[in-house]
């Protein structure tokens, strides 16, 4: 019943409009993650040291739509490291649900963080309107001084990949 709740209100929802803009300052944040059913502490400014960083937000584990899009991120990951870039998906699940979703849906390939006190996601103002439990599914590049260099808001998987990616590679190239 709750699942049911949960697609339906989600089916009826419009998009959010993510409030972090092009160039403004992103959060930066610390939160138990799991790689490969691996847990440790993922701190954005750690990983920037090494590249930008792509921030994404979804509603919840093993659902139809997040796992759509944690397949499409573990199929491109070869291209995000060509480029230089790492991936972190964040949602309110607990750190037990994300270390199978991390080995199933994710495949191994980036991590994933629990942000089970939404913290991250109002620091990105990714929480889901009146679902306040659920991160509206929103996708950010950081860039390594910081700074946000792309921003997708759509319920629909789809694009979220193609879009960060063109946008890593854009920092990568300056086009």
């Amino acid at each position: 019943m709750k699942k049911l709740l949960f697609c339906l209100a989600l089916a009826t929802s419009t998009p959010a409009f993510a409030a972090l803009k092009v160039g403004d300052h992103a959060p930066d944040f610390t939160a138990p993650a799991t790689l490969g059913g691996k847990e440790f502490t993922f701190h954005l400014a750690d990983a920037l040291k090494k590249g930008p960083v792509v921030v994404y937000f979804y509603p919840a584990a093993f659902t139809q739509g997040c796992t759509v899009e944690a397949h499409e991120f573990a199929q491109a990951m070869p291209q995000y490291t060509a480029l230089g870039a790492s991936v972190i998906g964040v949602s309110h699940d607990d750190i037990a649900t994300l270390d199978k979703f991390s080995v199933s849906e994710c495949q191994s390939k980036f991590p994933v963080a629990a942000d089970r006190d939404r913290h991250v996601m109002k620091s990105y103002d990714a929480a889901m309107g009146f679902l306040t439990p659920y991160a509206d599914r929103t996708s950010y590049v950081v860039t390594q001084d910081g700074k946000i260099a792309f921003v997708y808001s759509a319920l629909d998987p789809d694009n979220h990949v193609a879009g960060t990616l063109k946008a890593v590679a854009m920092l990568r190239t300056g086009k």
